[in-house]
Formats: C-alpha cells, sequence, structure tokens
C-alpha cells in the first residue's frame, strides 16, 4: 500500500505503447495506481523486490522468456501477490495454464480497456477473475473429473512443448530456441519430438509446417 493508501500494481509487458496505456488507464482511478514497469522477466523479478507491489499485471509473452514461467517463478517465492494476466492469445489455451501456474485472473487485451479496473478490483479483492468460458470449463472438468476434452491437439502440450511449438511456429530452428530457453539442443529435440508424437506428426518437415499454420490462424484470430 502506498503512502497515498493506494494500491501499487506493477505492468509487465513487452509493448511500451500498451504499458502506457494501461497505466493511464489505473492511474485515473482513486485507489489504484502504477508503481513500475518490466518488460523481461529479469528487469521484472527485480523489480518485484525493489518495488514490492501490491499486484502484478503479466503478459503471457515477454523478451526471450515465457510470462508463464515469470508467474510461476514468483508463485514460488511470493505466493502472497495477486497477478492478473492480460494477454492478446486464446483464454481457452492460455487461462488454464495461467491460473495453474499462480496467476489469480486471465483476461484479454481486446476487453481490457473495458473490464481491467473490475479485474484488478477481483483480484485484488482475494478473488479469481475469468471469463463465464473458462470458469463453466473449469468447473465441469471438475465435477465430472474428466480431462481436457478440447477439439485442437495443441490444448494437449505441456507449457515448455507450447512454447517450443511456437517458437517453431515462428520460424525459430533449434539453436536459437535453445538459446532463448537457455537449454540445450539435446533438449529442444526431445521436446520437438514429443510435440510430434502428440500432434501425431511423422516428421519435422510436417511440424514445420503445421506450427507455421497455428501461429498464422493465432494472429489472424487476433486481428
Amino acid at each position: 500500500m502506498s503512502a497515498g493508501g493506494k494500491r501499487s500494481i506493477l505492468i509487465i509487458d513487452d509493448h511500451p505503447i500498451f504499458r502506457h496505456g494501461l497505466a493511464q488507464l489505473i492511474n485515473q482511478e482513486n485507489d489504484l495506481m502504477v508503481c513500475g514497469e518490466a518488460q523481461d522477466y529479469h528487469s521484472a523479478l527485480k523489480a518485484v523486490t525493489d518495488l514490492a507491489p501490491d499486484m502484478l499485471i503479466v503478459d503471457i509473452t515477454l523478451k526471450n522468456m515465457s510470462g508463464i514461467d515469470l508467474i510461476r517463478e514468483i508463485h514460488k517465492i511470493r505466493k502472497d501477490l495477486p497477478m492478473l494476466v492480460i494477454s492478446m492469445h486464446e483464454e481457452s489455451l492460455y487461462a488454464e495454464r495461467s491460473l495453474r501456474a499462480g496467476a489469480r485472473g486471465y483476461i484479454m487485451k481486446q476487453e481490457a480497456s473495458e473490464n481491467v479496473v473490475h479485474a484488478i478490483r477481483e483480484v485484488l479483492g482475494g478473488k479469481i477473475y475469468a471469463s463465464k468460458t473458462v470458469t463453466d470449463n473449469l468447473l465441469t472438468r471438475f465435477i465430472d473429473g474428466t480431462q481436457d476434452t478440447l477439439a485442437s491437439p495443441v490444448h494437449c502440450l505441456t507449457d515448455r512443448e507450447l512454447e517450443v511449438f511456437q517458437m517453431i511456429g515462428d520460424g525459430l530452428g533449434i539453436s536459437e530456441i535453445g538459446r532463448r530457453l537457455h537449454l540445450s539442443v539435446k533438449t529442444i529435440g526431445t521436446y520437438r519430438e514429443r510435440i510430434k508424437e502428440k500432434l501425431r506428426l511423422r516428421t519435422a518437415t510436417d511440424l514445420l509446417r503445421y506450427a507455421l499454420n497455428w501461429v498464422e490462424d493465432d494472429r489472424r484470430s487476433r486481428e
């Protein structure tokens, strides 16, 4: 809590224009204030320590690191720190992953300007914020004891496998993916084989084609 009695929020996003617009929106509220901004994994961890915010707003896509990895790491060291994900990525694929990692809410960037303040207040109040669709899916699987049966086979990938899959779809080679994730080429190769098996693809070329198409479709859905 700041000296003026406002709840302090740290924004972690790699797009300066979005950070600026979101900060302006939040700072208009009498009881909320943005105490700082970060654009990548390491600067975010430092800001959490230096600024001691009351809450984090995190994007899924950060420079050289997944926002889900960041959420998971911060949750280990600050289990009491509420985190809200605001992302352009489809909630059916990322909302549950974010909540499992330690976030308390998920909101699409397309609706952020309308609902973000409400989502922030819900999360700061100790509640979980998610769309009705996400909530219904989670409750249904909890009651029925079933696993995710969504249509796209991409949903069966683990968080790390999905991250590698997306990078393949962005046209990155194994060496570059390993460098960005700080993993060996051999480890990335193992992930690639697991992804091929789960998606029932025979060759690396099949995987590349599938990943390129999936990433392109994902981008179109956000336009």
